[in-house]
């Protein structure tokens, strides 16, 4: 069996299936190049660059499994995949540190103002008038989406002397108490949260310029999860009027985002989407969706699928027997 890796992957995740299966790692490839190789693979895995729309997976006519070395599948049409009966995995926990520590670099860059004094002191400035900053200690964080990256920032938060309040549908009151946090609506984060940080997949919350209106005058905002969930234009008006004191973009509606007005605002802070891009992170998603996608191939029950049903590992045993019957 053949598997294409279209995308930097971390050769050390990997290694362990080249010993089964003919692995070609191919980052090179144009759109037209990538479509016509389709045919001879049977698995794939991608990062976020490569588009696996219908016509990929139309392409891909032995495709058995679609790897994403990452959390989110936005770049993968999943409906289409599953039509054709090809599983798509990720690696859910593979970059939850990496992305939790990046939410907090942010946050507190937002709250010192280090990109822009560190750009001052490198044009030879010495000025210390123009950064004043804020603490975090003391102040109200609103964690919107508390999965497993959002629960690591909160605790990470909690530990600056922070309190923590989260909004999730699918936060139970006492997983919410265990974690330290205050679980409640929306309308209660837009009001009182100083910061307000994001952890959500792409669809599932719009922020526009109703909500923006809504919150704590001088909120400070952090999106490390998905571009798009915030409205950029009314994020720019907002930001400009002085009613949010900054923002900090991991992640942006069009990426690269190009000469988007956001970019030259003095209280913006902007990465290349850095959230995973830590040393660890790489190898720890390369090798989780590496060991989902052999499992896919040999015929053998896979965890991370986001088209199956789940089942819990306990259950994996038992239910064994009854997979080559189905």
């Amino acid at each position: 069996m053949k598997v294409l890796v279209s995308e930097p992957v971390s050769e050390e995740g990997i290694a362990p299936i080249r010993d089964r299966f003919l692995v070609d790692l191919r980052p090179d490839l144009s759109r037209n190049e990538f479509l016509s190789r389709l045919p001879e693979y049977d698995g794939l895995i991608v990062r976020s660059a490569t588009k696996v729309d219908r016509e990929a997976i139309e392409a891909g006519k032995n495709l058995k499994v679609i790897g994403r070395a990452g959390v989110g599948v936005d770049n993968i049409d999943v409906p289409a995949a599953t039509a054709r009966g090809i599983i798509v995995v990720n690696a859910p926990s593979g970059n939850t540190v990496a992305a939790a520590e990046h939410t907090l670099g942010l946050m507190l860059a937002l709250a010192r103002h280090l990109p822009q004094a560190a750009a001052s002191m490198r044009s030879g400035r010495w000025d210390r008038k123009s950064y004043l900053g804020v603490e975090l200690y003391g102040k109200t964080l609103a964690v919107v989406g508390m999965g497993r990256i959002g629960t690591e920032v909160a605790r990470r938060a909690l530990a600056f002397g922070m309190e923590v309040l989260a909004y999730d549908p699918y936060l139970s009151p006492e997983r919410a108490k265990n974690a330290g946090v205050e679980n409640v609506p929306l309308e209660v984060i837009w009001e009182r949260a100083d910061f307000l940080t994001l952890h959500i997949p792409k669809g599932s919350l719009s922020i526009g310029a109703a909500e923006l209106a809504k919150m704590k005058n001088g909120v400070r905002i952090v999106n490390c999860a998905r571009g798009g969930i915030i409205d950029e234009d009314a994020l720019y008006s907002a930001l400009r009027e002085g009613r949010v004191a900054g923002a900090a973009l991991d992640v942006f509606a069009v990426e690269p985002p190009g000469d988007n007005p956001l970019l030259v605002l003095p209280n913006v802070i902007a990465t290349p989407h850095l959230g995973a891009s830590t040393e660890e992170a790489q190898v720890s998603v390369a090798v989780v969706v590496a060991e989902q996608v052999a499992k896919a191939l040999t015929g053998q029950p896979v965890t991370t699928a986001v088209n199956l049903p789940p089942v819990p590992p306990e259950d994996l045993g038992a239910m064994a027997p009854y997979f080559p019957l189905a």
